[in-house]
C-alpha cells in the first residue's frame, strides 16, 4: 500500500504566498468554528461592548464633561471603538497560548502546511470576530445617540483605521501569546486597563497632569482613536501637542509599525518553538 503523495511545496514568490494565504485560511476556517461552538465566548465577546456603551454613556456620561464642549457620549464612542479593539489582544494570547500548550501548534508544524499558516491563519479569524464586534459596537452607539457628522467616506475610513489597530495587535498578541503559557495568558487583560485608560479615551490628555498627558497623547490608541474622532465629526479633536495635531497621520504610522516589528518576530518564534 502506498503512502500518500506529500504535497509539493510551491515554486516562486507568488506560489508561496498563495500557498500560505490557503493554508491561513484553512487554519481560520478551524479557529473561527470553534468560536461558533462557544456559545459562552461569543456571549462574552459580543455582550462586552454593549456593557461598556451603558456603563460609560449613561452611568457615568452624565457627570462628565468634554473640553471645549459637546455630548460627551459623542466624545466617548469612538474611545470605546478604540478600547474594544486594544482589549482584542487578550483574546488572542489566550488562545495562542493555550493551542500552544495543549500540542495543537506542534501538530501544525509536523504538517506538510506554510510555515507561516498558523499565526496567519489566528490574524484571520481574529480579524473577523472583530469586524463583528465593532459592527456591533457602533449599532449599540447609533441606538444610544452617538453618530457620524462627516459622511459614510470619512466614516467608512475611521472604521478602516480601528481595524488597521487591530491587524496590528494581534501580530503583538501572537507573539506574546507563544511566550507565555496559559496561567499568564489567563491575566493578559489586566495591563491593558491602564494602557487603554492612560490615553484620549474617556478624557482629553490636556486634562490630565503635565507628564501623564504627554504620555497619553503619544498613546497608539490615542492616535486611532483621535482620528476617528476628526473622521467622525464627534467633539474632543485637536489639543496643544504635535501628536494632538496629527491624529490620522499617526494613525497609520503607528500600526504600521507595531506590524513592522511583531509579524516577522511572530513568524521567527512560531518556526523556532521546538528549537
Amino acid at each position: 500500500m502506498t503512502a500518500p503523495a506529500v504535497p509539493a511545496v510551491p515554486s516562486g514568490p507568488l506560489g508561496r504566498l498563495g500557498w500560505a494565504w490557503l493554508d491561513g485560511w484553512t487554519v481560520a476556517r478551524r479557529e473561527l468554528i470553534h468560536w461558533v461552538r462557544n456559545p459562552g465566548v461569543i456571549a462574552y465577546q459580543l455582550l462586552w461592548p454593549i456593557m461598556l456603551v451603558l456603563m460609560f454613556g449613561f452611568v457615568f456620561g452624565s457627570a462628565m464633561l468634554v473640553e471645549g464642549g459637546g455630548d460627551y457620549r459623542e466624545f466617548l464612542l469612538p474611545g470605546l471603538f478604540g478600547q474594544t479593539m486594544m482589549f482584542g489582544i487578550a483574546t488572542t494570547i489566550t488562545m495562542v497560548s493555550t493551542d500552544a500548550a495543549r500540542g495543537i501548534t506542534d501538530r501544525f508544524r509536523s504538517m506538510p502546511m506554510s510555515p507561516s499558516a498558523v499565526v496567519l491563519g489566528r490574524s484571520l479569524s481574529d480579524m473577523v470576530t472583530s469586524v463583528l464586534e465593532l459592527a456591533i459596537l457602533i449599532t449599540c452607539g447609533l441606538a444610544v445617540g452617538w453618530g457620524f457628522h462627516q459622511g459614510p467616506v470619512r466614516a467608512l475610513a475611521a472604521v478602516g483605521l480601528l481595524l488597521l489597530l487591530r491587524f496590528a495587535l494581534v501580530w503583538a498578541g501572537i507573539m506574546v501569546g507563544l511566550m507565555v503559557g496559559p496561567e499568564a495568558a489567563a491575566v493578559a487583560w489586566a495591563p491593558l486597563f491602564p494602557l487603554t485608560m492612560v490615553a484620549n479615551t474617556f478624557v482629553s490628555p490636556d486634562q490630565m497632569p503635565g507628564w501623564l498627558g504627554a504620555i497619553a497623547a503619544w498613546n497608539p490608541l490615542s492616535a486611532t482613536v483621535a482620528a476617528c474622532r476628526e473622521l467622525f465629526g464627534n467633539p474632543g479633536v485637536g489639543g496643544e501637542s504635535w501628536a494632538a495635531q496629527h491624529p490620522i497621520l499617526l494613525a497609520v504610522v503607528w500600526p504600521v509599525a507595531i506590524v513592522a516589528v511583531f509579524l516577522p518576530l511572530s513568524v521567527r518564534r512560531y518556526r523556532r518553538l521546538s528549537n
